[in-house]
Parts: C-alpha cells; sequence; structure tokens
C-alpha cells in the first residue's frame, strides 16, 4: 500500500497543519509516512502545497511525483499543480474557489468545502478539518481513530469539539 497526496491552495487555508495532521494520523496507525511543504513568499493569499506520501513500506523518494489524490482549495493551487496527475489520480476541489478543472480522465469530486466550514460551523478556518474528513472517507488510508486524534493534537485548546464537527461536516459531505 502507498498513497501520495497533494493538499493545495493559498497561504492561510491551514492545509500545511492538514499534511501534517494525515501524517501523523498516518503513524498513529502504524504506517510510514513522510509530510513536505512549499509555499511562496506570501504569508497568506500565495500559492502552498503540503505532500504527503503513506505507505506500509520504506519511503525511499519523500516527494510526490504523481500524486493518487490532488485537493486544490483555489483556482491558482489547480493550475499550478494538477500537471503531473495520472489518469487514475482523483481530483478533489473546493467548488467555492475552483471553478475550471483541466481535462482530466479519472474522478473529479466538487465539493462545498469553505461553504460547508462556514454555514455549519460559523467561519472558513475549519475548512482544513473539512477538507480531512473527505479524504478520510474517499481513501480511508487512515483509521477515523487516528484522523481523529491528530487532529486533536493540533488544533487549538476550546476548539476541539467544532474541529470534531468539521471533520464529521467533510465525511458526510461525500457519497
Amino acid at each position: 500500500m502507498r498513497i501520495e497526496l497533494r493538499l493545495s491552495g493559498t497561504g492561510g487555508q491551514g492545509l500545511i497543519t492538514a499534511g501534517i495532521i494525515l501524517a501523523e494520523a498516518a503513524l498513529l496507525d502504524g504506517k510510514l509516512a513522510v509530510q513536505s511543504q512549499s509555499y511562496g513568499p506570501e504569508a497568506r493569499g500565495g500559492s502552498s502545497k503540503a505532500e504527503v506520501i503513506i505507505s506500509d513500506q520504506a519511503i525511499h523518494f519523500s516527494k510526490v511525483t504523481k500524486p493518487d489524490i490532488l485537493l486544490a482549495m483555489s483556482q491558482e493551487a489547480m493550475n499550478k499543480y494538477s500537471g503531473d496527475l495520472g489518469p487514475d489520480s482523483v481530483i478533489v476541489t473546493d467548488s467555492l474557489f475552483v471553478s475550471k478543472i483541466p481535462a482530466h480522465e479519472g474522478k473529479v469530486y466538487e465539493l462545498p468545502i469553505t461553504h460547508t466550514a462556514k454555514s455549519e460551523l460559523g467561519r472558513a478556518l475549519f475548512s482544513n478539518i473539512v477538507a480531512l474528513g473527505a479524504l478520510y472517507k474517499l481513501t480511508k488510508v487512515v483509521s477515523y481513530e487516528a484522523l481523529e486524534k491528530a487532529v486533536l493534537n493540533r488544533v487549538p485548546k476550546g476548539t476541539e469539539e467544532k474541529n470534531k464537527k468539521a471533520l464529521a461536516a467533510g465525511i458526510a459531505m461525500v457519497d
């Protein structure tokens, strides 16, 4: 088992944190994981990405070369980070911010990630956790228990219940 995930969007959307949480969940499940990140010089608004590789065997190269999953939370991220998708890659977009998806043979999920965070939790701040819930439902690459524990290990004190709701909202949006 090996899966390569690329979580992309703009600075301030919490995608680096989401990548760290996903890798931590894999480790909690006893799997191997590497996580890397890159972002522009802007603190907010510039493109950013977190890449996570999860495997049950040694990972010899820590960069994603052909993503199995691309999460694009902005149009700029979709344009910038979709060039190396394979025919079996899955695209997950935030339908509020991504309107143009390049021609692609694989599955595409256009999900109301930020809209759901705002409407169900009151703030777009929870979009990254909503997205993690959707990715969990699509991949089951980590256990729910490990993912929830990793989320709760990383979120600010006092926001645990809202983050649990965000995770559940993301799971519920995927059929």
